[in-house]
Parts: C-alpha cells; sequence; structure tokens
C-alpha cells in the first residue's frame, strides 16, 4: 500500500496525535515484526480517528468487518462505555488468534466478540433485531459491495458506516485489475446512494464516512 501523503507529513501528524496506550503500541511493533502484509494494520492515526468516531457519535454497538491481528477493535473498544460491545469478524484462524491475545491482555477486551468465518455469512446469523451504531469495514475488497448491502439494513438511523482503503494506493484514479474496480464501484454506489451521505477522507489508504439517513 503506498503512502498517498508525503511520509513526513504522516508522521508529523502522528507525532502531533495523542500516543497510543502502551498495548497497542507493542501490537504495532510485533505486528510489523512479525506478520506478513503489516500494512494491513490499521495503525496509530486510523485508530485514533476511529475511536474518536466511537466517542463522537456516542455508539454502543459496534461491528467491525475484518479484524486482522484487531488493532482496530482495541482501539474503538476503549471509546465503548462499559456496557458497550464491539463483534469483529475475521476469516483467518492466525489473525484471530493473535487478535484474541492482545484483547484478553486489554481491560477492555471484555467488550469484544470475535466470530470467526465469513462475515457475509455472520452478518446473516445474527438476530434480525441486531443493529450497530458503527460499522468499521476492512475486509476483502472484491466483496465491499456485498457488505455494504448486508451492513446497510443493520445499522442505526444516523448509524455511521466507516470503510477503509477506499483510494487503493491511488489505483482508483486509473483502475485496471478486478480488486481496483470493485472499490470504485462501490465508492460510486455509495455516492449515488440516496439512503445514505458520505465522506471520503484521504487518511492512509483513504477513509470513507457513510451516516445512514
Amino acid at each position: 500500500m503506498e503512502t498517498i501523503i508525503p511520509k513526513a507529513i504522516d508522521d508529523y501528524c502522528a507525532a502531533h496525535t495523542t500516543p497510543p496506550v502502551p498495548l497497542l503500541a507493542e501490537l504495532e511493533t510485533w505486528t510489523h515484526a512479525q506478520v506478513k502484509h503489516p500494512q494491513m494494520l490499521t495503525g496509530h492515526l486510523e485508530g485514533a480517528l476511529l475511536a474518536w468516531l466511537v466517542r463522537l457519535t456516542g455508539a454502543r454497538r459496534v461491528l467491525e468487518i475484518g479484524t486482522y491481528t484487531g488493532y482496530s477493535a482495541l482501539a474503538m473498544a476503549a471509546a465503548l462505555p462499559a456496557d458497550g460491545e464491539l463483534i469483529t469478524c475475521d476469516n483467518d484462524p492466525k489473525h484471530a488468534g493473535i487478535a484474541q491475545s492482545y484483547f484478553d491482555r486489554s481491560p477492555h477486551g471484555c467488550k469484544i466478540k470475535l466470530i470467526l468465518g465469513p462475515a457475509l455469512e455472520t452478518i446473516a446469523s445474527l438476530p434480525a433485531y441486531t443493529v450497530f451504531d458503527l460499522v468499521f469495514l476492512d475486509a476483502d475488497k472484491e466483496n465491499y459491495s456485498n457488505y455494504y448491502e448486508a451492513i446497510l439494513p443493520r445499522l442505526q438511523p444516523n448509524g455511521l458506516l466507516v470503510v477503509d482503503n477506499v483510494l487503493w494506493s491511488g489505483k482508483v484514479l486509473a483502475p485496471r485489475k478486478k480488486t481496483d474496480k470493485a472499490i470504485v464501484a462501490l465508492n460510486d454506489y455509495v455516492r449515488a446512494d440516496a439512503r445514505v451521505e458520505c465522506l471520503m477522507l484521504p487518511v492512509r489508504d483513504g477513509m470513507l464516512l457513510v451516516r445512514k439517513k
């Protein structure tokens, strides 16, 4: 994943953002040293933004699609109230095991429920009354449109969906591969969807904020 803004600017932003708690800093360092594709990690700036969004929206129930090693789930869980709940979905047992080991070490881990398996099946299996205040989507990009349609009925009115990697290292400007085109299709679809309003931000690899009307 290429940097959308100059690295020096990204580093400056990070240096002027409240630092992460030690457990999150450890998880970021460990992931970069031990796990393939560490660029998939949410990281400090994006994790902090997600936590801010949880607090600012007053979210109590959060759904995450794509756990990876658990950074974003931990960041958001820390921003939830004591009785808040975060469900995170992943299809990779190794990543899920790493994430759960860090959840178990966090005072906020009790708010997190990790469900292993295809996320679309997990969402479909939830009771009909299960709705969320905030959803973070950061999973397989070619399924983004399918996730979007599965998520929207589960989102409260005025609820917030945050979609990651919507700039795809700039490839959205000249899409060639299947994944590039899938992201472009999702971005265009959301922009035209009368059920929502959206805001795209050039944070890391692009974040799309979608508010359900």
